[in-house]
């Protein structure tokens, strides 16, 4: 009977999330100031084609920039992935020394 419940708890989970997952997707880029009635603004598709084109030659010109996304900073990838397993191996350290003492360890073994 548990599991049933339990089955029937995460597939309505499951379907809500992706629900209300499915409504804060973006379907294109931000075209400009958008005006009550819905009307783009002054930023017309040339002048976003300039800005990109713009964007692109000061990359070329800057190899040494980078890409902009910070890898070994503390908010960059290998940053939160150095945090995130210094957090779980600490808590997997801690229940790694309990387990080796106490009321059910096996006998003999530490």
């Amino acid at each position: 009977m548990n599991t049933k419940i339990l089955l029937a708890a995460s597939l309505i989970a499951v379907f809500t999330i992706g629900l209300s997952a499915q409504s804060s997707v973006a379907f294109a880029q931000y075209m400009g100031n958008v005006g009550s009635e819905g009307q783009t603004g002054s930023y017309t598709l040339e002048e976003a084609l300039e800005i990109q084109s713009r964007r692109v030659a000061s990359a070329e010109a800057n190899p040494a920039a980078g890409s902009g996304t910070p890898y070994i900073s503390a908010d960059g990838v290998v940053g939160a992935a150095i945090i995130a397993g210094a957090v779980f191996g600490g808590i997997a350290g801690a229940f790694f020394i309990r387990g080796r003492s106490g009321k059910y360890a096996a006998m003999g073994r530490g």
